[in-house]
């Protein structure tokens, strides 16, 4: 029977994967294969069209993940009961009921700006474990990373005294994408998220105004915009109102009066239509000491359009174009299969052989292998599981944002511009060159 709910549940996580996934996981069993140590790397072929750098995140959910890596029997039953598996060796059912992650995570520090085909992550297993890890990991880090990214470049257009309120519950790819997304927001650079659940997950407070339909409601019923106004403050003092419901214009006007009166107090107007320079000037000049907050599609773009022509705007409400857009083009690839380094030769889709490390410097970055030195430079990938436990606690959305800052500030202006950046090359060293070499004339 259909499960209409299709609720996920972290008991589900080890079965939330592409099937190819388990097919070769049983294969490997098959062949005596499963128990070979492997390396595979995560890493962007290309980023975004526009964007110059990435910033690196869904490593916590990323880790959650891989420690609740098991099977139930109750799993394993439905496996079998799709006939798909009817040839596959009786050894693979034993060792998803034995089944959790043993393996070793190397990865960057979520918030850490990275680059086109640089590894962000690796994990060291069993092969089939590494395999099977895949999808799961992909889905994670691809979509968080790409908020991340979009909400670093928000903060970075708007500048660090504008208030950014992430608003794309409604516009995210599903209820869990929400909460992903609503996280990878305030660690990229927002200040506060409107998802109720995402924010107290996260223990922080919820923000957000009101919505037409209020306005419209209580207007009806109660007789005025002014009227619905101050039901609103009857419970929520003071709280920002949307004023563009009817008249922007009026609405400012009316307010204006109100509190030259002394008759409310206002921490806030957001206008979410019309031309929004034009409008914020007017309003500004009516409602001279009260923040002025816009929504309504905007994005970094946007944003450096209204700050050059002078809008008097002090917050911005992000929300379709912050959680969805062109994906991070995130893949995990094998490198090393008992020792023995691989490479893919696909052309456009070459990947480098062997276990690697990004080693940092002032001048950019050199990617090698994991056994060499750093020559004065910060490598930045680290060991953050180990055996299948996390070897250190979990960063707060706190550190991550610092450290995305951080990291953002420091990149060339050519890189964070919106209009055709130019992303920092990444130098191959002399070992790693070698080595691409020796295993690319293995298949020649």
């Amino acid at each position: 029977m259909e499960d209409l709910k299709l609720t996920i549940q972290p008991e589900d996580y080890s079965l939330l994967t592409d099937l190819y996934q388990l097919t070769m996981s049983a294969c490997y069993v098959g062949e005596g294969l499963d128990q070979r140590r492997a390396s595979f790397e995560l890493s962007a072929r290309r980023l975004p069209k526009g964007f110059g750098y990435a910033i690196a995140m869904g490593l916590a959910q990323a880790l959650d993940y891989l420690e609740s890596f098991r099977f139930s029997l109750d799993q394993i039953s439905a496996l079998q009961a799709t006939g798909i598996f009817d040839d596959a060796p009786a050894e693979f059912w034993t060792v998803l009921e034995t089944a959790c992650f043993e393996g070793d995570v190397w990865a960057v520090p979520e918030g850490t700006a990275i680059f086109a085909n640089e590894p962000f992550l690796r994990v060291e297993a069993s092969l089939w474990q590494a395999q099977l890890v895949e999808t799961y990991l992909l889905n994670v880090i691809n979509y968080q990373t790409l908020v991340a990214t979009r909400a670093a470049r928000l903060r970075d257009i708007a500048g660090k005294d504008a208030t950014l309120l992430e608003f794309g519950t409604r516009r995210a790819f599903s209820p869990q994408a929400s909460v992903w997304a609503a996280r990878a927001a305030l660690a990229g650079g927002l200040d506060a998220t409107s998802n109720v659940l995402a924010a107290l997950k996260l223990d922080r407070k919820p923000a957000g105004t009101m919505a037409h339909s209020l306005v419209m409601a209580l207007g009806a019923i109660e007789g005025t915009e002014s009227q619905a106004f101050q039901a609103f403050h009857r419970y929520f003092p003071g709280a920002p109102l949307l004023i563009d419901t009817y008249d922007t214009i009026a609405a400012a006007e009316m307010l204006s009066k109100q509190l030259q009166a002394g008759e409310i107090q206002l921490s806030g107007v957001r206008l979410d239509s019309g031309d929004l320079v034009d409008l914020s000037k007017k309003v500004r000049s009516l409602l001279p000491g009260v923040p002025i907050f816009a929504s309504g599609d905007l994005d970094e773009y946007r944003i450096a359009e209204l700050k050059a022509q002078g809008a008097c705007i002090e917050g911005y409400g992000l929300g379709t174009q912050l959680v969805t857009g062109s994906p991070v083009n995130g893949v995990y690839k094998l490198v090393e299969i008992d020792g023995i380094p691989v490479m893919k030769e696909a052309t456009g889709k070459m990947t480098y052989p062997g276990r690697k490390q990004i080693f940092r410097g002032e001048n950019g970055d050199r990617l090698g292998l994991i056994t060499e030195a750093a020559n004065g430079e910060i490598p930045l990938l680290q060991l953050v599981l180990k055996q299948g436990e996390r070897v250190n606690e979990p960063e707060t959305i706190a550190e991550i944002r610092d450290r995305a800052t951080v990291n953002v500030a420091r990149l060339p202006k050519a890189v964070r511009c919106l209009e055709n950046p130019v992303s920092i090359p990444v130098e191959l060293s002399q070992a790693l060159s070698e080595l691409t070499d020796r295993t690319r004339s293995r298949h020649a």
